[in-house]
């Protein structure tokens, strides 16, 4: 017994711990992280109007894009006009409300087509997308 309490006394706690492999680990995780996060952000380019407003609430929604050349976009998709109104008659049960983001260089005339197929296929809420105007104090 007493060989035992000897035994224990000559034993220590090791309190201390090695972090040098945590360290590796997050370092690798940054840099995947670092090159990876401009890869994620998704979009369609496009010089949007200028006008006041409030802020849209951060939600799932369905998006058409007309660019600056004419090319359509359903949510980030490119669509030919008769193609967007197949789709939008699907999804007009579902979701009747629209967003329509429209390059400021396009004109009035395209985009009223636009908004004339998309009221065509049962979508009756269609919201404008601008960008907020700068407020000079």
């Amino acid at each position: 017994m007493r060989s035992e309490l000897k035994r224990n006394r000559n034993r220590s706690v090791m309190s201390e711990i090695n972090v040098t492999p945590f360290v590796d680990v997050m370092l690798v995780l940054l840099i995947i992280f670092m090159v990876t996060a401009p890869l994620m952000k998704q979009g369609l380019d496009v010089d949007l109007p200028k006008a006041g407003g409030k802020a849209l609430p951060a939600q799932e929604r369905i998006t058409v894009t007309l660019k600056k050349d004419g090319k359509l976009y359903l949510n980030n998709k490119a669509v030919s006009i008769q193609e967007m109104s197949r789709k939008l008659k699907a999804i007009s049960k579902l979701n009747p409300t629209l967003y329509l983001k429209a390059d400021r260089r396009v004109s009035y005339g395209k985009v009223m087509k636009v908004m004339a197929r998309i009221k065509d296929a049962g979508i009756e809420k269609v919201g404008l997308i601008t960008e907020p105007r700068a407020r000079v104090r």
